[in-house]
């Protein structure tokens, strides 16, 4: 039974007290929410309550919320147990493969996320409350997916100081292939290679610098976590390791000719590309309300969250206005006033009437 003092306090539930469930635990817990927790391991449960990242340890049949934040190849049977739960207005996880997932589950009130966050430290005793603070957090609507347990998932995501993006689960996958799967594979090569190389050298691993310590860091990282996702996204993580090695013997050809201009301009294309990544996001200076009408169905926000995905603009919060009128309601997308024409050119050309309001901030 819920105590007096707890009354009003919004409760959400982890499932998985690692770094990832832990880092969201203390963060909610400090955003004044209640926190439960378990773990298959039930130590790493009890450290996580003993470190603050929960309130109690356990399920929570009144949680609204539940992330779970296991292996890949729990997060189906997790998800669909937490469903089950009529309190639960939504269900999202954090594993970094979406398609099989979302698949699996299928559920309206499950909507599949993935933090671009982490860190080499292991366990919840690395979990940080600002672990998430300006990170892009992946969150992947399907046709099926319910209005309000998306902007629920979504508007949590926020208050854990993450930058949401709405992108398909099959281009999530693809994607992150290159970006996350592939270097973290790169990075263990690479590794593997020097330590080799240092039993031969017992020298080599001494003169490691900053650029090698740089590439290699992520190699530091959880190995228990790889199998799953290198085995639910084998075709994406493929393809880009064969693009990746094409580009290796590309170099290579360049060192071998001893082409200076080639590699002079392949080696600036690159320095160029990496000093433009996007930084963690702030909020924009102006912003702009758009106001979208649309069917009320679920398919349509996932259309319109995942499109602007994919164009590169942020959705700083998002509603829908249902109609009582009949089958119809308005999207209201708060983005940068900057980027308006943008939206609204994208959205006319799917077939959407569009309006925005410049917004006083």
């Amino acid at each position: 039974m819920t105590s007096p003092v707890e009354v009003g306090r919004r409760r959400a539930a982890v499932v998985g007290t690692g770094l990832i469930g832990g880092s969201i635990g203390l963060r909610l817990r400090a955003k004044g929410w209640h926190v439960t927790g378990r773990d298959a391991d039930a130590s790493r449960a009890r450290r996580a309550l003993e470190l603050g990242a929960l309130d109690a340890v356990g399920d929570d049949p009144d949680a609204t919320v539940v992330f779970v934040a296991t292996p890949v190849a729990a997060i189906v049977h997790e998800a669909r147990q937490a469903l089950a739960r009529s309190a639960v207005a939504a269900v999202t996880d954090v594993g970094g493969v979406k398609s099989a997932v979302v698949a699996g589950v299928d559920h309206p009130r499950f909507v599949g996320g993935h933090p671009m966050a982490g860190s080499e430290q292991e366990g919840v005793d690395g979990a940080r409350p600002d672990m998430f603070e300006g990170a892009t957090w992946v969150l992947t609507p399907g046709v099926h997916t319910d209005s309000g347990a998306y902007t629920t998932v979504r508007s949590v995501v926020t208050e854990l100081g993450a930058e949401v993006l709405a992108l398909p689960p099959e281009r999530h996958d693809d994607l992150v292939a290159t970006v996350s799967h592939v270097p973290h594979l790169a990075a263990a090569a690479l590794m593997a290679l020097a330590a080799d190389g240092a039993e031969e050298h017992a020298a080599l691993l001494q003169l490691a610098a900053g650029g090698f310590r740089d590439m290699t860091r992520i190699a530091a990282g959880h190995p228990g976590i790889w199998p799953d996702i290198c085995s639910e996204n084998r075709e994406a993580i493929v393809k880009a390791l064969d693009e990746l090695m094409a580009a290796l013997s590309s170099m290579r050809d360049l060192v071998v000719l001893g082409d200076r201009p080639g590699l002079l301009r392949a080696l600036e294309r690159a320095r160029h590309a990496r000093t433009n990544l996007p930084g963690r996001g702030e909020r924009p200076a102006r912003l702009a309300e758009v106001r979208v009408p649309v069917p009320d169905r679920p398919g349509v926000l996932a259309e319109v969250t995942t499109l602007l995905g994919e164009l590169g603009v942020n959705i700083v919060d998002i509603e829908i206005a249902h109609s009582t009128e009949g089958p119809h309601g308005v999207l209201l997308v708060i983005v940068d006033a900057e980027a308006v024409d943008f939206v609204r050119d994208a959205l006319h050309r799917r077939g959407y009437r569009v309006s925005s309001t410049p917004l006083d901030t």
